[in-house]
């Protein structure tokens, strides 16, 4: 499991994200937290056969379609379709395999871990930037981030 400073890390170095399971409908987890991001400054490569356009960017049917470096494979599929795309994730030369909130695979994990890529699951993206990066904290929320210090980093 990813710890705070990692995830701080993960989120301040890597800037574009191939979202694969993105989905067009606005009222799907997806689709909101791609527009989070997109509006906090990342690049989100939409990676879904089913269209050719979310969000005002083109849309890729695999990972190893897309034309650009990805930094990030954040996972809107179920645990059991995660593995393929822990390797295609490796084939891309990503950086990090983010899977979603309810998503674990352990032997994905094993497999992104030992060909040296980041790995973080069960967490999800737009609520780790809120929680890490401000925003939840100042609606009452308990982040579980205690300090006196500010963070060395900041979103921007």
């Amino acid at each position: 499991m990813a710890d705070i400073p990692t995830l701080r890390r993960i989120l301040r170095d890597n800037k574009s994200i191939a979202v694969v399971g993105l989905s067009a409908n606005w009222y799907r987890p997806s689709f909101f937290a791609a527009k989070y991001l997109i509006d906090h400054g990342y690049n989100v490569i939409p990676v879904t056969p089913r269209y050719d356009e979310i969000l005002g960017q083109k849309c890729y049917p695999t990972l190893a379609d897309v034309p650009m470096p990805i930094d990030i494979v954040d996972c809107f599929r179920r645990s059991e379709q995660i593995l393929p795309l822990a390797e295609a994730a490796i084939a891309v030369n990503a950086k990090v395999l983010w899977m979603q909130l309810g998503v674990i695979n352990l032997e994905a994990e094993k497999i992104a871990s030992d060909a040296g890529l980041d790995v973080v699951m069960d967490r999800c993206m737009k609520i780790e930037y809120a929680r890490l990066f401000g925003g939840l904290g100042f609606m009452g929320v308990n982040t579980k981030v205690i300090s006196a210090k500010r963070s060395m980093y900041l979103p921007y």
